[in-house]
């Protein structure tokens, strides 16, 4: 359905560069007294993507949440990119998404159609990842966000998280990086109407494939990439693991034309708290562009997964993710993980 309603114009800050960032998200919690459940496997302290609670032994559930403002013009195409958003933290954790609820807040004037466009989009996006869209919240709003909560179910022995990288581990990434360099663009009309249908594709692309592609292998860690940018949760996952990422620059795949506009200084603000909030763990080499520094610190609305994987596994996975085509839309092998012996928690070189 067509609609004149053009999304990215009421919002000021655009998908995940909208979010909080995280130095301020660990000064917001300190002091908050420590949850003491057992059955509680990840919570809040844990900086991970989701948390989860035992019901059983072979059964926890985990739980997540997200929401943000527009990203794209067209109000279907934001909702399958806000749910497909969402629903990526249950597969980081290696959980299958069973239930969700829409978060929805919208300007009293928007039409109609419009609105309706935007849960048809998250419903969509749901019914791919096989979960059922059981309700939800709506309030009003001048500036229009959505998102979803959504449930998963996991065997504890098989959960995921983002703070059991090994030392030895190589790390493997699955969506290209820059999209929150070329949203910004596309809402500055500096970028054409081939970005955007790429840059859509790519948020709108489920995080199915990758983890059902890695499910096998001997996968020691997972976190998907998102406003934090690929530094900010790197420098997560070595924290929470007491490791040493070591990231190689030219291993990325970029999205095209991303390094050349983050050359020319269109960067969305969340670049900048990023970057506050990692520069003192990170360290370049020589050699390293500013421009490919910048697009580290991008964030990524509805990123790619990162899996930190046994080295003996390594070469499989890359081989199952490649062969699952279009539902991994880039197979990267960025770098390694390997002991912490003091210094930067994170290295990048090219």
């Amino acid at each position: 359905m067509e609609t004149q309603v053009k999304l990215t114009k009421l919002a000021e800050c655009a998908g995940c560069g909208a979010k909080v960032g995280a130095g301020e998200l660990a000064r917001l919690f300190e002091g908050f007294p420590q949850v003491t459940d057992g059955n509680l496997l990840v919570g809040f302290d844990h900086a991970d993507d989701a948390a989860v609670y035992r019901l059983r032994d072979d059964l926890a559930i985990v739980q997540t949440l997200d929401f943000f403002p527009p990203i794209a013009d067209d109000p279907f195409t934001f909702g399958q990119i806000a749910a497909a958003n969402a629903l990526s933290d249950i597969y980081a954790m290696g959980a299958r998404p069973v239930t969700a609820l829409n978060i929805m807040a919208v300007p009293e004037d928007m039409p109609s159609d419009a609105v309706r466009e935007i849960l048809r989009g998250g419903a969509t996006k749901a019914a791919e990842a096989g979960a059922v869209v059981a309700g939800g919240h709506s309030i009003y709003d001048p500036e229009p966000k959505y998102g979803l909560s959504v449930t998963g179910v996991i065997d504890p022995a098989r959960l995921l998280r983002n703070d059991t990288a090994r030392p030895g581990d190589e790390l493997v990434y699955t969506k290209p990086v820059g999209i929150g360099i070329i949203t910004t663009a596309l809402k500055g009309g500096l970028a054409g109407e081939g970005d955007r249908a790429l840059v859509e594709r790519v948020m709108c692309t489920l995080n199915r494939a990758a983890a059902e592609a890695a499910a096998p292998f001997r996968v020691h860690a997972c976190t998907d990439i998102t406003g934090f940018a690929v530094l900010g949760h790197c420098l997560e996952l070595a924290q929470g693991a007491d490791v040493r990422v070591t990231l190689h620059a030219d291993a990325f795949e970029f999205l095209p034309g991303a390094l050349d506009l983050a050359a020319m200084g269109i960067l969305p603000a969340g670049v900048y708290r990023n970057r506050r909030y990692a520069e003192a763990e990170v360290s370049f080499s020589d050699g390293v562009p500013l421009a490919v520094a910048d697009a580290l610190f991008d964030p990524q609305t509805s990123g790619g997964l990162l899996f930190a994987v046994d080295p003996r596994d390594a070469d499989a996975l890359v081989e199952a993710l490649r062969t699952a085509g279009e539902g991994v839309p880039a197979v990267q092998r960025i770098g390694t993980v390997g002991p912490y012996e003091g210094g930067a928690r994170v290295l990048v070189r090219p």
